[in-house]
């Protein structure tokens, strides 16, 4: 969502990197590029004017003046900006202090109210809780259907005493809600409660009615960060009508740009609280500022990354497969599992955005197709358990075999037998902390065969190298060869003092140019 304000503020600091001092022009350039940048995002004008304001007040005090890389402290001043209009700190629920805890969802029609709610039931199960959802939104057709299908997907019952359809006072369902968690135990109740295409009387009117029913602990709007600027102005509208505690921005894996999530935490006053990201029942979470801000800067998101893999992940497992790739018998059994355990984690291009540094690669990112991985498994399911612990008994009759049972061809089983082997070469030599195969000093090193040839010739040309007979001459010779003597290799295996030509390398290895950053 952020794609283009990440990119703009990218090439605004990139202007400045390398400078020793920031002089005012540079300062008054490096304003009004993030000015634009944050106005083609839809952030709304009085949000970016005092941001602007507080960047430039900073940047011209001591923090920049007498740092020893400008460019960087207005990176890191730009990003404590960024969390503080977000909302500074991470905003957790209020739970009641007897009895159920209500969480009432209020929205306009078509903000994804009805699948939120269950998303947050299903977030709150995982917490330990035990809610239970109230089909209140009586007005839009099948809404009540639409939530017991949503609240069964994610095992969380769904009190739906009236049929909806213009059918049914929402108040009344929402009153007799509470007493029904009350007598089967539930310690929190979520309440669906219905939209309008726009702001009207009616939709104010029953939402301020069934929040003075119930009395809710949290008040939620709900509301799609895909409507730019529009999304400020129902937000202000609910707070004067109704009254909310925290939003909820859904839809915040869309192409919009995004600037209602930078907005209405300054206009509102009121903390986002969760987000949602994606059509899955999972892509669902609190809304961190300072994660959010790190995305935007293109600095990652691993927190986030290592929460999921913690959550998806068995430990024990995790360390199997580790004393197995060191001993080399980590097989393609182990390697499917693997697969179906990073699946768990969600879309791989959305996994790969949460590391530093890969707004480069965005476009490689969007045209990732996560269908590959579906191919990769299929083809290994299509092999038998001992072709999947030992591939070297697999001949051509058997590569035609598995590739006819997995619907893809044997060039394809081939080049995954090949990219597995390499792989496995690689893991174990990491494991066993010689380097990385295929770098300089490595166990059968260099970037493809010319250059490991080149280093063969070199080290028979110096062990057969010459000896003075002249005593003298032999020891300012040993002398001479002792201060040349390498040090000791670094993590990749690359003698100490010898020069990487990481461009070379990437062209070798057949990555992208860009990679070459990631080797140095």
């Amino acid at each position: 969502m952020f794609a283009t304000l990440s990119d703009r503020l990218a090439t605004t600091f990139k202007n400045i990197r390398g400078k020793g001092r920031l002089t005012e022009a540079d300062i008054d350039a490096t304003a009004r590029e993030i000015r634009i940048a944050l106005l083609e995002a839809d952030v709304a004008l009085p949000v970016v004017r005092e941001f602007v304001a507080r960047v430039k007040e900073r940047a011209r005090g001591e923090e920049v003046s007498q740092a020893l890389n400008p460019a960087q402290q207005i990176v890191k001043i730009v990003n404590d900006e960024l969390v503080t209009i977000l909302g500074g700190e991470t905003r957790r629920l209020r739970y009641a202090k007897t009895g159920p805890t209500v969480i009432m969802l209020a929205g306009l029609q078509g903000a994804g109210k009805t699948t939120l709610a269950a998303k947050l039931a299903l977030w709150l199960k995982e917490q330990g809780k035990a809610p239970l959802l109230v089909a209140a939104d009586l007005q839009r057709p099948n809404a009540v259907n639409q939530l017991q299908v949503n609240g069964e997907r994610v095992g969380v019952p769904v009190y739906a005493p009236q049929p909806g359809n213009g059918v049914g006072d929402p108040v009344d369902v929402a009153r007799d809600a509470v007493e029904e968690a009350k007598r089967k135990l539930h310690d929190v109740v979520i309440v669906d409660t219905a939209g309008r295409l726009g702001i009207d009387e009616e939709l104010m009117k029953q939402a301020a009615d069934i929040k003075a029913a119930v009395n809710p602990d949290e008040v939620l709007f709900v509301v799609d960060a895909m409507i730019g600027q529009d999304a400020v102005n129902t937000a202000q509208a609910f707070l004067d009508g109704v009254g909310y505690d925290g939003v909820v921005l859904t839809k915040l894996d869309g192409d919009a740009r995004g600037g209602a999530a930078l907005s209405i935490v300054q206009i509102t006053g009121k903390p986002v609280m969760f987000a949602s990201n994606g059509e899955k029942m999972t892509d669902f979470d609190l809304f961190h500022p300072d994660r959010m801000a790190g995305r935007i800067l293109d600095m990652g998101d691993m927190l986030t990354l290592i929460e999921q893999a913690e959550k998806t992940f068995d430990q024990g497992q995790a360390e199997k497969d580790a004393a197995k790739i060191a001993t080399g018998e980590f097989t393609l059994e182990d390697f499917l599992k693997q697969m179906q355990q990073l699946r768990k984690l969600g879309s791989m291009s959305k996994l790969m955005g949460m590391l530093p540094g890969m707004g480069q690669f965005r476009d490689q990112l969007d045209n990732f197709d996560e269908r590959e991985i579906d191919r990769i498994q299929a083809i290994i399911q299509s092999m038998t358990p001992a072709e999947r612990a030992n591939p070297k008994i697999l001949d051509g009759s058997r590569r035609a075999r598995i590739a006819k049972g997995s619907g893809r061809q044997v060039s394809d089983v081939n080049q995954l037998i090949q990219r597995f082997t390499e792989a496995s070469k690689m893991m174990k030599q990491l494991a066993s902390g010689g380097g990385m195969p295929g770098m300089p000093g490595a166990p059968g090193a260099g970037f493809g065969k010319r250059a490991g040839a080149k280093q063969v010739a070199q080290k028979k040309k110096g062990k057969g190298a010459r000896k003075s007979g002249n005593p003298a001459k032999a020891a300012q010779q040993a002398k001479a060869d002792a201060e040349k003597k390498p040090a000791a290799a670094n993590p990749f295996g690359v003698p100490g003092g010898e020069e990487i030509d990481y461009e070379k390398a990437a062209a070798e290895l057949n990555l992208p140019g860009d990679f070459s950053k990631f080797l140095k």
